[in-house]
């Protein structure tokens, strides 16, 4: 394949051709809007999305016959990227339940690399800010220690482990703050109880960077056509934010007062797993390989609402 040079919205991007890309977890927030993203990028040759239905990541059987299918129709499509999206989301319930976090959450990566590393396919697996202590106050770097406080942060810390020990052509990407159309998250809770309450009362004393999944998905095709080394990357919205400034955006872009959302502390909503009190990832990691900066995360919250306001609205 020959490599070309593609520069678009200020991103500069060796690209090695187009590919056939697999999504795990499709059902979910970021899988989705991957599986929306490979229908429309001219760089994707095939694209398909596999729900757990599709592929169970925790079954080693069924993710070595899966991946070895979709090897077999790479092979004139310009090579395999596989995107794991799938993942144990349930923070709190990761602390009753380590060990079935731990099976989605590490051995299912685990799976993936080593079907992967077998088949000379790439992995891009997502991660998470809570592999950090959330005790910085500094956006942290790709390379700082890893200490996470909870059962979730420590199982996705096993599946990073996991990737890179066994998949060689592996890409890492952590993320926080994820919101999107599909699933639940916080846009969607802030803008339910905003339109039913008369004032709310948000944590501002945590902090992060909102990521919007249509800024995302794109960003992660941008790195499975890249040159960029393999390694881990840092990829969330721009600039950083408490949890109540965003609240008050989300209620600003509902054209409702943002007066209304009154800041509290972490310790008036205690949560079975602590939350991070600072989650805000460097993107420099991700700038230096040519990836491009990432978009501030208000302007990516107007353009959430203008595109699928319906989503975020009850």
């Amino acid at each position: 394949m020959v490599a070309r040079v593609a520069d678009r919205s200020r991103r500069l991007v060796c690209e090695t051709g187009p590919v056939r890309v697999v999504v795990t977890g499709a059902a979910g927030q970021v899988g989705s809007e991957l599986c929306q993203v490979l229908g429309t990028d001219p760089r994707v040759t095939v694209g398909q999305g596999l729900a757990r239905a599709e592929l169970d990541i925790t079954s080693v059987s069924r993710t070595r016959a899966v991946l070895a299918d979709q090897a077999r129709a790479a092979a004139d499509q310009g090579g395999l990227v596989v995107v794991n999206a799938a993942a144990w989301t349930d923070v709190d319930g990761a602390e009753t339940d380590e060990a079935g976090a731990y099976a989605l959450n590490a051995a299912g990566p685990a799976n993936l690399a080593a079907a992967c590393a077998a088949l000379d396919a790439t992995l891009i697996h997502l991660s998470t800010d809570y592999v950090f202590s959330g005790r910085a106050d500094k956006p942290y770097e790709v390379d700082d220690p890893t200490d996470p406080a909870t059962a979730y942060g420590r199982t996705k810390l096993a599946g990073e482990q996991a990737v890179r020990a066994l998949c060689p052509r592996s890409h890492i990407v952590r993320t926080a703050w994820v919101y999107g159309a599909t699933g639940n998250n916080f846009v969607k809770t802030m803008a339910r109880l905003a339109t039913s309450r008369d004032s709310l009362s948000v944590v501002d004393d945590q902090r992060g960077a909102p990521t919007w999944t249509a800024d995302l998905a794109p960003a992660l095709i941008d790195l499975a056509v890249s040159d960029a080394p393999y390694g881990i990357y840092h990829r969330t919205g721009g600039g950083d934010v408490t949890w109540c400034g965003f609240a008050r955006a989300i209620v600003e872009e509902l054209g409702l007062d943002p007066a209304m959302v009154h800041p509290t502390t972490s310790e008036a909503f205690v949560r079975p797993a602590p939350r991070p009190a600072y989650s805000v990832l460097s993107s420099r990691s991700w700038t230096d390989a040519g990836l491009g900066v990432p978009r501030d995360w208000r302007p990516a919250l107007a353009a959430a609402f203008a595109r699928d306001g319906g989503a975020f609205r009850p």
